[in-house]
């Protein structure tokens, strides 16, 4: 099934039947779909010296995984499951490159993939079907089908606050942290963001800088992670369940392999549902979000975990007015991306950190010696942006995709992401997204969504080689109703409701603001997909 090792053509345009962009979680597992398993010839290309995708970046202090790490790994290969250990609840960022390597070495991917190799461009040539990909080092790639695994969470959102560059400290994005680390012994820090990768950075922070000042743009609600070591009973028991575990993750709403429950946060009384909450707090993690079937869907049941949260800050909080300040009013609990955390409200008891309120006076200017507000200037040694990402759509609009007749992905795009199933664009033909914007993604555990994702990318290959088809492009009228659905499922949650979440791309200036995850759940957009597949590619033109 095609030449697996034609790559050259004169030493100037590598020929295959696969480019895929990205080498992370996504990236490893399709490339293993393809070559191992339809027997293509796949190149995976990525911008970074290493694997790991997003976890290659990811390198801040505090940084580790939301989900569980016994459920945060592929599901694949049971001989991977039964010889891959674990040693904390929640994977921080470098062991999670190091099962994603492992997963390479065992595999033997690394050989079809080609690191520190950014990609530029890519252009769709009709008359041949075609797809060429350019990068940074001007080398040229051809092949029948361009899959892109750059992630949700991978371009880099800096503020364009004025006077960054006439900064004399250092300055760091979160998302692109120095792969040596920061030294912050002695040094006045400041830190802007407090969304999850805030959360995560600040009591880190705090016991390493000699002093941490946090501008908080928006409070936010978190819950304890309560990490700890992954134990040798706990670590039996995942392995003696570990079937019963991926089906219940694969057939989730969220990808997680827990229950929610089927309870109304209005149908137990006060007290019930005040230890229902005070269990799910113990017991700590994202999981707080399934005490209640509600919590997400209704405004009076929502406040109730909202107000309890709220509760919990003024009650850890020493001081009422960092106290007042850190209690999010604005939005309901889980509307914007629920953290969990280490330590984060009880680091604003600690004696060298401060929190600087932007709400009540916003940053004006960043000088040369720190930040400035409409109230004073914050002195600052080192400043570290928290700020999050170009969410979703960034990391597929920077590979500057042109589709059929020269149409340029941020053109078809310009008014929001416009897929169908988040799989493709209409005039992109043969370009697949894997977790793209109109899929369950972010809103998952997101390794279940991505094998998802990529098995019915490989199915579906699978399926054009053997009916002798070679093209497969989304119509723009499935694409239309898809894109109607994906609001319709939004509004039927409290989602929408957060008006400064990334989720709708509030936090990039100019980037329009559409609802971009699919808010249907996990498994009823698996039985969509499936259905599709099995309706001859429904909503798909093949030809």
């Amino acid at each position: 099934m095609g030449n697996p090792r034609a790559e050259t053509d004169g030493g100037e345009v590598r020929r295959h039947d696969a480019i895929i962009v990205g080498a992370g979680f996504s990236g490893l597992y399709q490339l293993h779909l393809l070559r191992d398993r339809l027997g293509l010839s796949v190149r995976v290309l990525e911008a970074a010296e290493g694997i790991g995708g997003t976890w290659y970046w990811n390198r801040y202090p505090g940084a580790r995984c939301d989900s569980e790490s016994y459920y945060y790994s592929y599901s694949f290969s049971r001989e991977l499951e039964d010889e891959w250990e674990w040693t904390e609840r929640y994977p921080e960022h470098g062991e999670i490159r190091r099962y994603l390597d492992h997963v390479a070495d065992r595999f033997d991917l690394r050989r079809d993939i080609q690191l520190d190799t950014r990609v530029t461009g890519a252009s769709y040539d009709a008359a041949a079907n075609r797809w060429t990909v350019t990068t940074q080092g001007g080398e040229v790639f051809e092949a029948q089908f361009l899959i892109t695994a750059v992630g949700c969470l991978s371009t880099a959102n800096v503020p364009a606050i004025p006077g960054l560059e006439r900064f004399a400290g250092e300055w760091y994005h979160t998302g692109r942290w120095p792969q040596d680390g920061v030294d912050f012994a002695g040094k006045r820090v400041g830190l802007i963001g407090t969304g999850s990768t805030g959360i995560q950075a600040t009591p880190v922070l705090a016991e390493q800088a000699a002093h941490l000042t946090v501008f908080q743009r928006t409070a936010n609600y978190s819950v304890p992670a309560r990490n700890g070591p992954m134990d040798a009973e706990f670590k039996a028991w995942v392995r003696e369940n570990a079937a019963e575990l991926r089906r219940k993750a694969r057939e989730a709403t969220n990808g997680h392999p827990f229950d929610i429950s089927d309870r109304s946060a209005l149908d137990v009384s006060p007290q019930e549902r005040e230890a229902i909450y005070e269990a799910a707090w113990e017991r700590g993690g994202l999981r707080f979000r399934a005490a209640f079937r509600d919590i997400l869907l209704d405004k009076d049941a929502n406040e109730t975990a909202s107000e309890f949260i709220r509760a919990k800050i003024r009650s850890v909080v020493k001081d009422p007015a960092t106290a007042e300040a850190l209690t999010p009013r604005d939005h309901l609990f889980a509307t914007k991306r629920p953290p969990i955390d280490t330590d984060y409200f009880e680091t604003f008891n600690r004696d060298n950190v401060r929190l600087v309120d932007l709400k009540a006076a916003p940053i004006e200017a960043i000088v040369p010696e720190g930040v400035r507000t409409r109230d004073a200037t914050y002195p600052l040694d080192i400043l570290v942006f928290a700020t999050g990402f170009d969410a979703l759509t960034g990391p597929l609009i920077g590979l500057n995709i042109r589709g059929r007749d020269g149409l340029a992905l941020s053109e078809a795009w310009a008014a929001g992401p416009r897929s169908y199933l988040g799989l493709q664009t209409p005039g992109f033909p043969n370009l697949f997204t894997v977790t793209g914007p109109g899929s369950p993604s972010v809103l998952t555990n997101m390794p279940v969504a991505i094998e998802q994702h990529a098995e019915w990318i490989a199915h579906c290959i699978a399926h054009l080689r053997e009916n002798g088809l070679d093209r497969i492009e989304a119509t723009p009228e499935a694409t239309e109703a898809w894109v109607a659905h994906v609001n319709e499922a939004a509004s039927a949650t409290l989602l929408p409701m957060a008006s400064s979440s990334w989720y709708l791309g509030a936090n990039v200036p100019g980037k329009p603001r559409v609802f971009m995850p699919y808010a249907g759940g996990m498994a009823r957009y698996r039985s969509i997909c499936d259905r599709v597949a099995r309706e001859g590619y429904e909503g798909f033109a093949l030809g």
